[in-house]
């Protein structure tokens, strides 16, 4: 559990959060698919990314670390081997999904699985593209894993329409599909995040047709530098946007056009956010993020066209709004109620439970500022509801203590310790 109190005084100074955790997975995966050793540096070190770590390394792949670098010598496209035992993908829907475009084409038998978590969540959604290229997959009840795949050495490509906006289904589809006949594209109602069309080519593979492969590329190994996860920067930003005096930089962090809604977000409801040494690393756009307390920041109506790129950071955008001026509007982000927990409920229950105004709809929140309360809330075992009540509590008009926060340790394991290192008040009890 983590109990919080409200913030002594402004939060202040420098802070680099961990690696970006979507970028950390494809490294792993695409240095195991690639032919020769590749280099990897700022890697996330938590309990999903190790989770792929470990799937890769049952695959074949090799890891030898030395002075924070990882050296990574995979096994080529055609040289994964078959696993001894079920894959567990611990929390990890990306690992899960990913790995399934490749096991899918694979001449073996494999099986992923995952913990409470993961093992209720959809995967109907990559289920059909996946056999609509002639693989065989077997689910659970409810289309949910475990994922039994019968491999099949005889993909062919599709062009892909999917229903929905989702990095994980485009990238599943699109590692399937260098091992399919012919061309496999994605088309999506709204652009997803963009790691897999940024990373590939930097592997050797050339895109396709905007967002699409050609069955039969190899990858061959490269240098990848993971940047400070947005995501996680997110709540640090608007922890400086909440508390009075407040002065954070945050620095290298990854911009990716696909991920940035956050600072559009910030920017609109007021906050004092500029963006320093903007630059390009490793095919990511990359850059210092200073934001200095504003004062009392104002609701808006978030544009549903942005959603998909501030898809994870809702939870912490519902408890800004919560102490902002006026209402603030999502609407558009029903996929979040297939994370890790049925993220929308999880935080209009716990901002209830604080006293605060709002109403809840199928796809979306609409949240009223005001007095926030200290209480106790429950984050559901997920790390980035229990992530944002924990930032929540450094304003709030008493104690908050935050139940089910362990899986804090999928994506930012230094939580705690970072947020108390720049003066916020919180314990890991």
């Amino acid at each position: 559990m983590l109990e919080t109190l409200p913030a002594a005084s402004p939060l202040k100074g420098e802070l680099t959060p961990p690696g970006d955790k979507s970028i950390s997975h494809r490294a792993l995966i695409f240095s195991c698919l690639a032919e020769g050793e590749s280099r990897v540096t700022g890697l996330l070190d938590s309990e999903d990314v190790r989770a792929t770590e470990n799937a890769c390394v049952a695959l074949g792949m090799t890891v030898r670390r030395e002075n924070g670098i990882l050296y990574l010598t995979g096994v080529g496209s055609r040289g994964l081997s078959a696993p001894s035992a079920p894959l567990d993908m611990g929390n990890s829907g990306t690992a899960m999904r990913l790995l399934a475009g490749v096991l899918a084409a694979q001449p073996f038998e494999s099986e992923l699985f995952g913990d409470e978590s993961l093992n209720q969540r959809p995967m109907t959604r990559i289920v059909k593209p996946l056999t609509l290229m002639g693989a065989s997959i077997e689910t659970g009840q409810n289309g949910t894993p475990p994922l039994r795949i019968s491999g099949s050495g005889s993909l062919h490509g599709i062009d892909y329409d999917s229903p929905i906006a989702s990095a994980q289904v485009k990238s599943c589809v699109l590692l399937a599909g260098l091992y399919a006949d012919g061309q496999t594209t994605v088309t999506e109602p709204l652009r997803s995040r963009d790691h897999t069309e940024q990373m590939l080519p930097a592997f050797g593979v050339e895109l396709v047709d905007g967002c699409g492969v050609s069955g039969g590329s190899r990858l061959t190994a490269a240098s990848v530098h993971v940047p400070a996860d947005i995501s996680s920067a997110a709540f640090f930003m608007v922890a400086a946007a909440m508390v009075p005096g407040s002065d954070l930089l945050l620095r290298n962090i990854g911009l990716n056009r696909t991920r940035d809604g956050i600072v559009h977000v910030l920017q609109s409801m007021g906050a004092d956010l500029s963006i320093q040494d903007q630059r390009r690393q490793g095919g990511e756009e990359v850059g210092d993020v200073r934001i200095r307390y504003a004062g009392r920041l104002r609701g808006i109506d978030v544009p549903v066209e942005w959603v998909p790129s501030l898809i994870d950071e809702v939870p912490v955008i519902l408890a800004l709004a919560a102490v902002s001026e006026g209402t603030t509007r999502i609407r558009g982000a029903a996929e979040l109620r297939v994370k890790e927990s049925d993220r929308l409920d999880v935080m209009a229950r716990g901002l209830e439970t604080l006293g605060v105004g709002l109403k809840e709809y199928a796809d979306g929140v609409d949240v009223t500022g005001g007095v926030v309360n200290g209480g106790r809330v429950d984050g559901a075992g997920d790390h980035r509801c229990a992530m944002s009540f924990a930032i929540l509590g450094q304003v709030a008009g008493g104690r908050v203590e935050v139940e089910g926060a362990a899986n804090i340790n999928t994506s930012f394991p230094s939580f705690a310790r970072d947020l108390a290192a720049v003066g916020g008040c919180v314990n890991d009890v």
